[in-house]
């Protein structure tokens, strides 16, 4: 008898193990389909990140602004000022970006929305060939250009230009655009109606 209980014992064990690796197996599968995207030029590695550092950063940066467009021109003029340099390796995470005092677009674009994100600031990746900016929407902007989806307004934030402005001028053409999403959801936005003007 105790043969027989131990032989089913084993049996519902290496079951439960066996569902347990498939669980674990899907999850690894879910972050990967969230932080990998598929691109023109290779895959994008989304590196953002939503912690205590980054919000305790982002609410000390904007402690004197009373709206989100002095919110996000603050944060976008800490981020352009980290210098640029090449990073030939993965994406660095935001709080590397900020340790290490540098960051190519993929790093500082990761900084800049992490912080956007932090202060509950809607905003959304931009890829186009060999290089990510952010873009925010807000009402118009009197003498800026900014994207149109659906009639809707969204600025360029260029983290890689020092000083740069909110609604920096599009440096490439909009059939460039490859895709337009929300790191944080993995939303892609349709992107067939997408002017710039």
């Amino acid at each position: 008898m105790s043969s027989k209980f131990s032989h089913t014992l084993s049996k519902v064990v290496l079951g439960s193990l066996a569902l347990y690796f498939l669980y674990l197996f899907s999850q690894v599968i879910n972050v990967v389909n969230r932080r990998h995207l598929g691109t023109n030029d290779g895959t994008y590695v989304n590196n953002t990140r939503s912690n205590k550092t980054l919000q305790k950063l982002a609410f000390s940066l904007t402690k004197n602004c009373l709206d989100n467009q002095c919110k996000t021109q603050n944060i976008l003029d800490y981020v352009s000022n980290i210098p640029y340099v090449v990073n030939n390796f993965t994406a660095h995470l935001p709080t590397q970006t900020i340790e290490k005092n540098f960051g190519d677009c993929d790093d500082k674009s990761n900084l800049l929305i992490s912080l956007l994100h932090a202060l509950k600031i809607e905003s959304y990746f931009v890829l186009v060939p060999k290089h990510i900016f952010v873009i925010v929407p807000f009402e118009n902007i009197p003498s800026k250009k900014a994207l149109y989806l659906n009639n809707r307004a969204y600025y360029i934030l260029e983290s890689t230009a020092k000083d740069s402005k909110i609604g920096y001028p599009l440096t490439y053409q909009v059939n460039e655009i490859s895709t337009i999403f929300e790191p944080f959801e993995n939303k892609k936005l349709n992107i067939d109606t997408l002017k710039y003007k």
